[in-house]
């Protein structure tokens, strides 16, 4: 079975433009952004969906999402999103868990049924 797109990315073997990695994750910016600096976090392990990842990596995974947060508010954001999309059935396209960061501003026309 081929591996998936994001165990490729983690492993560098496909370009990404990096906003931060820690020991277990890494965050890219998305290549369809739906905002200026969509960013993907992925853990760096293949796990299916949010519900394989193991309990001990959820502190760390919360820490870059923070991190990324501030980043894109610093950057002239006033929110954010966080959106995981987990089982085809709930839109889930790549098959590894991961989370969006989508940074908002008011009026921005952007629509949250994702």
């Amino acid at each position: 079975m081929e591996e998936c797109v994001f165990c490729k990315i983690a492993r560098k073997e496909i370009k990404a433009d990096i906003a931060e990695e820690s020991d277990n994750f890494i965050a890219f910016l998305d290549i369809h952004p739906k905002a200026e600096g969509h960013t993907l976090i992925i853990p760096k392990e293949h796990f299916v969906n949010l519900m394989d990842l193991p309990s001990d990596f959820a502190s760390e995974m919360h820490d870059v999402i923070k991190n990324i947060a501030e980043k894109r508010l610093k950057e002239g954001a006033e929110g954010f999103n966080l959106i995981s999309n987990n089982f085809a059935a709930a839109g889930q396209v790549v098959m590894h868990a991961h989370v969006h960061i989508l940074p908002r501003k008011k009026g921005d026309g952007l629509s949250m049924i994702v």
